[in-house]
């Protein structure tokens, strides 16, 4: 199977070694852990696991500030440990992509270090500094409520460095090519564990001009350079990009053998703007203006492990998404996003969770499921910052929620133990004896779209007009089989009726949903009950 087939039919999972599983009884999470429930992973019918850093870091970052691109955390596993999981995925079918985090280092790190302690080294030309602080300092911040500058001062040299993120998170100079040689071994020594790709943290100020640091030609050429590094260990090998950029700037990502794919910010704003205002139109419009619908290169989510970022949203419609989901200011951050999990965002409205799980499952593209995303889990609003929806995992009714054995007080990842979200309430367990609940909806829709992974691939994908405004759908079609996608947005049941390409032969067979769907010719009409969703296959 080609590369872009197996991202195209799969499914994604994003998960944090950290907050899955603890396997060695210290309180955190780590690869020993989520080895153990491997088979959990294989039932929900994903077949690529995205991990969220577990290099050595400086503890502050949750990995994301690292200081030893080569050796993983200690007290999250070994290398041992990784080389099993790779063995176990490969033999269960599953792929495994890993965060490449260039853009920035750990000031902890000996590259940093060693650029302070010995200015006259080449490691100094590792970061971007200057001697004075630019007039236009706060140009690209993006924790904008909590660094002030985009600048550092390092006392010890006299000067300021750059950095996008945190201050203890200095920048790469990538135009050095040193540092695009150290990214290029970074590639080479996790390809070479077997791994199938990486997601790619930050792509947009990667290739970004910083400082007096200029790139000679085009800095997207890095993006080919590093594709083929990892083509040459495995030819179905992936480079994912994180990338909130305007639809329009997506082919400068996507062009000429550069990243398989990008998260689909752009559509994740306008389906929570839809979500928030329980119209369909945000979306259709939304569709109908992303590019390269043939390929469809794109990775849907809902939720990730930052924050609900609607930078893609006016200012207007920001508001109105803030007022359904976020009413209180400790709910937004960096004037920008939503910190919460969509569940407690719904109110825990189990038909509007399955409504948005079935967007996920089929917009065109390929799904990325967040952990815990799929039982419905909540948000901790007393910890800092993002961290409000990075607590672990919820296993069961049992102490610590299954994820742990130690006692309460040992646990060192938070976990939510009290209220309607609180792992009694919230937990894998109990959802998998319940035959409606989401969890068994969201293993339904996955093992339906690996069923049918070559119309969702592969097929013509067409939005369809229709008469009522809360009601959105969309059809892909595939050696005369259609597959007819429909999304009612609203509290308020409905009748919808559209048009399609042409008559079909047999009458709508139900796969997903239970809306009362009848066929009159190319019309077809379906009765829609409060967020009911269907799918529906015509020959």
């Amino acid at each position: 199977m080609h590369e872009t087939n197996w991202l195209k039919k799969g499914v994604i999972y994003s998960l944090d070694v950290r907050s899955f599983k603890d396997g060695n009884q210290d309180g955190k999470g780590d690869l020993k852990g989520l080895l153990s429930k491997f088979d959990y992973l294989v039932e929900l019918g994903i077949q690529c696991i995205w991990m969220a850093p577990f290099y050595c870091s400086n503890q502050q970052d949750d990995g994301y500030d690292v200081v030893d691109y080569y050796r993983i955390d200690p007290r999250l596993g070994t290398l041992e440990e990784f080389g099993l999981l790779v063995e176990m995925a490969k033999s269960k079918g599953i792929k495994i992509v890993l965060d490449l985090v260039v853009n920035h280092t750990s000031n902890a790190h000996p590259w940093f270090k060693t650029a302070i302690g010995m200015p006259d080294s080449l490691y100094h030309d590792y970061y971007i500094w200057k001697a004075e602080k630019p007039p236009h300092d706060k140009e690209d911040l993006v924790f904008k409520t909590v660094e002030e500058s985009n600048w550092e001062y390092e006392p010890a040299l006299s000067a300021y460095f750059y950095h996008t993120f945190y201050k203890h998170q200095p920048d790469l100079n990538m135009t050095n090519p040193r540092v695009q040689t150290e990214v290029l071994n970074i590639i080479d020594f996790w390809m070479g564990k077997g791994i199938d790709g990486f997601r790619i943290d930050a792509v947009p100020h990667i290739l970004r001009d910083k400082g007096d640091c200029r790139f000679n030609g085009d800095p997207h050429d890095l993006l080919e350079e590093w594709r083929r590094a990892v083509l040459a260990h495995e030819e179905r090998a992936i480079l994912i990009g994180e990338a909130d950029v305007e639809p329009e700037n997506y082919p400068e990502f996507l062009h000429s053998g550069r990243l398989s794919a990008l998260f689909n910010f752009y559509l994740n704003n306008y389906t929570f703007l839809a979500l928030a205002t329980q119209r369909a139109d945000p979306l259709y419009w939304a569709l109908k203006r992303l590019p390269l619908k043939d390929r469809r290169p794109y990775l849907n989510f809902l939720r990730n492990h930052d924050e609900l970022d609607l930078e893609r949203l006016t200012e207007e419609e920001r508001e109105q998404v803030y007022a359904q989901f976020a009413p209180e200011p400790s709910m937004i951050i960096y004037d920008r996003g939503i910190r919460r999990r969509l569940a407690p965002m719904v109110g825990n409205d189990q038909q509007r969770l399955k409504l948005a799980m079935s967007l996920l499952f089929t917009l065109p593209g390929t799904p990325v499921l967040r952990y815990g995303e799929e039982i419905g889990m909540g948000d901790d609003l007393n910890l800092p910052e993002r961290r409000s929806v990075r607590t672990v995992m919820q296993w069961s009714g049992e102490q610590n929620g299954g994820f742990s054995d130690v006692v309460p007080h040992a646990l060192k990842s938070p976990l939510i133990r009290k209220g309607r979200f609180s792992y009694e309430c919230v937990n894998v367990a109990s959802q998998s004896a319940q035959p409606a609940s989401l969890l068994n909806e969201t293993k339904a829709m996955i093992h339906t779209r690996n069923k049918e992974s070559d119309l969702f691939a592969d097929g013509d994908f067409r939005l369809l007009d229709t008469d009522q405004d809360t009601v959105l759908a969309y059809i892909y079609s595939l050696k005369a089989r259609w597959l007819v996608v429909v999304h009612h947005f609203s509290a308020e049941p409905t009748q919808a009726t559209f048009l399609l390409p042409s008559e079909g032969s047999t009458p709508p067979i139900s796969l997903i949903g239970r809306a009362r769907a009848t066929q009159s010719g190319s019309r077809l009409t379906v009765e829609l009950g409060p967020y009911a969703y269907n799918w529906l296959i015509i020959s």
